[in-house]
């Protein structure tokens, strides 16, 4: 049975990925759902105590996910979305996985392109240094500009209430703003020539705080990798596109994609 692994985002947790288990069980595929250290309890729990998880660093939650996969008999198919693309890169970066999906991709170190949207949904954790040093949430209307813009009010609500957790303001400030201006290699960088499984970058046309041209550009970091890397975009869809109505096209596509070109 092939395994698939789906890495969650930021400000989720596995919760986000409640439809896609039953739906890809469906195809046959074994789901594992792991959570970053500390994102394992339940969403109001850390709404309620978010200061467990704001020390937590990418070292850490890279080496927790490899030991996940490392566990299966066989290389699993990695799909991460937002945060979770950026960890799925990592991963392969290692050796990790038969093929890895990206969806809404964070980027990773060199990407330099910031677009004005980018920079309005962030803003929210960087316009406070403390921040750094803090778990830092959306308010729901910071969430649906960020997250559910093509959503209404009211639903991009149930989806703040249902999914939404504060995530490590460090996070935010070290690769979202300064690892492109710090010197030597920073705990996002990958070698973007080496050899690794296939990966799909999968981009929304709505998605404000990963837009297409951010995925775009970190595909085109991996241009001499000896190993196909793929785009594709799907039209109309913001960054929750892997819960906004129709969710199960990106689904599809990412896991039809995978089975084709794994190793």
């Amino acid at each position: 049975m092939t395994t698939v692994v789906l890495v969650h985002g930021l400000w989720v947790t596995p919760r986000s990925w409640e439809e896609w288990v039953p739906h890809l069980e469906a195809k046959g595929l074994k789901v594992l759902t792991p959570a970053y250290p500390g994102f394992e309890i339940e969403v109001e729990a850390l709404r309620e105590n978010p200061d467990v998880i704001a020390d937590l660093t990418v070292n850490d939650t890279v080496a927790h996910l490899a030991s996940v996969i490392q566990a299966e008999p066989e290389p699993p198919i990695i799909i991460g979305h937002s945060f979770g693309g950026t960890l799925t890169q990592l991963l392969l970066a290692k050796g990790l996985g038969s093929a890895g999906v990206v969806i809404d991709s964070a980027p990773t170190e060199g990407v330099r392109v910031n677009p004005i949207s980018q920079a309005r949904s962030l803003f929210p954790a960087l316009k406070n240094p403390a921040n750094r040093h803090r778990a830092v949430g959306f308010t729901p209307e910071e969430f649906h500009y960020a997250f559910t813009n093509t959503l209404s009010e009211e639903e991009s609500l149930k989806v703040w209430e249902r999914y939404a957790i504060a995530a490590p303001g460090y996070w935010v400030w070290e690769y979202g703003l300064f690892a492109n201006f710090k010197p030597g290699h920073q705990d996002t960088w990958v070698d973007y020539d080496a050899d690794r499984a296939p990966l799909l970058f999968i981009g929304g046309e709505k998605d404000h705080i990963m837009p297409p041209s951010v995925n775009k550009s970190n595909a085109k970091h991996y241009r001499n990798s000896p190993v196909l890397t793929d785009y594709y975009e799907f039209a109309g869809r913001d960054h929750w596109t892997c819960g906004a109505p129709g969710w199960q096209a990106v689904a599809d596509h990412a896991v039809e994609w995978a089975l084709k070109h794994r190793r």
